[in-house]
């Protein structure tokens, strides 16, 4: 694997989402998109992306789809690199934002964050991953887990690196900065 060939500079989205119902969501950390941000090949395999996410400290990794239901996690932030295909997900619950994701995308979602996949190409594939190899669990919006679950966001501290690029990146400015563009 050539990190300089296969990653680029992504266009990033930002978009800070606010509690929607029983999903608490993230109001301090935006929901951040690298958009292409890798250059896949035809004979890459799914273990390109969990390199580039190992690397940068990010592991527990997983390939498979998006659930088609909202979840979210209390404990962890989640990173997903698109693979192959593409996806309509939304994110934040029932009135969230819709955003298609394409091959070579990278999401970096929140603790709190609900997503749920609308609808995909058939060979939609993503690989997930966690900071520091965090167990996650898995939230469904219920009205039971959320006092709980406000705890456990609370105490998710930020990740040590970005899960692309490392000591540099978005992540920074975005997380720790707050100054993201378009939020």
């Amino acid at each position: 694997m050539d990190k300089e060939k296969l990653i680029q500079e992504a266009y990033l989205v930002a978009h800070k989402i606010e509690e929607n119902g029983n999903f608490p969501n993230n109001p301090n950390l935006p929901l951040m998109i690298y958009k292409g941000t890798f250059r896949l090949h035809p004979d890459d395999t799914e273990d390109v992306i969990r390199k580039v996410f190992a690397q940068n400290g990010y592991t527990n990794s997983w390939v498979d789809g998006i659930f088609d239901y909202h979840h979210y996690h209390s404990n962890t932030h989640e990173v997903m690199g698109v693979f192959c295909g593409k996806a309509d997900v939304q994110f934040g619950g029932d009135h969230g934002v819709c955003i298609e994701l394409d091959k070579g995308d990278v999401i970096i979602i929140p603790a709190g964050v609900a997503h749920k996949k609308l609808n995909s190409t058939d060979d939609f594939t993503v690989v997930g991953a966690y900071p520091n190899g965090a167990e996650y669990n898995i939230k469904y919006g219920k009205p039971e887990e959320r006092a709980e679950a406000d705890e456990d966001i609370a105490k998710v501290k930020n990740p040590d690196s970005d899960p692309v690029y490392g000591s540099k990146g978005h992540l920074f400015e975005c997380w720790y900065n707050q100054k993201c563009e378009n939020v």
